[in-house]
């Protein structure tokens, strides 16, 4: 018999839970019962409950001892902090990756990009979501920071709902111009050129945050 680990069965259950609250299946305060996630799930409690408390120190879960566990409300100061620290670690894995990229990394940039735009047009915002991850993880690959590339893993998801937000409206599309404008600098060999455009693009989260 093949044995599972229980380290595996949690991750299936962090990645499920977390993609239905930022996917609004889970929405911003909903209360969270570990015996009916288990079930829907087809998991045991605890596993569960090891991905929720994961969920918990990644901002998208809140949880009182005795009393509640729910889907963290879309709170502007957190929210507001976690998106500045993103900025501006894209924006340094920008300024390192410049000098290391090369061609084949340029193009993996408009081919995301391209897949971005298509994505958009689609209304298919999960997959405009995959496209502007790989977009911007080419910087972070070849910046090849571990400290960057941690930092930008562990604050994305409490702003990845302003992300949904801004990719389903028609503002969503003027990261395609700004992506290319980033691409360019990065062909130039500018690198301060393309941190400044990473973090003019991150920027536009703020107006959405404030609106919300």
């Amino acid at each position: 018999m093949q044995y599972i680990s229980r380290a595996l069965y949690r991750d299936q259950a962090l990645s499920a839970i977390r993609d239905a609250i930022l996917g609004g299946d889970l929405a911003p305060g909903e209360a969270i019962k570990d015996v009916e996630l288990a079930e829907r799930l087809g998991l045991s409690r605890t596993p569960v409950r090891e991905a929720l408390a994961r969920l918990v120190d990644e901002g998208l879960v809140e949880s009182k001892p005795h009393s509640y566990t729910r889907v963290t409300p879309l709170r502007t100061a957190p929210v507001r902090d976690a998106l500045a620290v993103v900025q501006a670690m894209h924006a340094l894995a920008a300024r390192l990756a410049v000098p290391r990229m090369k061609d084949a990394d340029l193009v993996a940039m408009r081919t995301a990009n391209a897949r971005f735009a298509a994505a958009l047009d689609a209304g298919d915002v999960p997959a405009a979501l995959a496209a502007d991850d790989e977009f911007h993880g080419v910087a972070v690959r070849c910046g090849d920071n571990f400290a960057v590339a941690a930092t930008i893993d562990r604050y994305t998801p409490l702003v990845r709902r302003l992300e949904r937000l801004r990719f389903a409206g028609s503002t969503g599309r003027h990261s395609v111009v700004m992506h290319d404008e980033i691409v360019s600098a990065c062909a130039a060999g500018d690198a301060d050129l393309a941190a400044d455009l990473v973090e003019r693009n991150w920027a536009t989260l703020f107006d959405l945050l404030e609106e919300n």
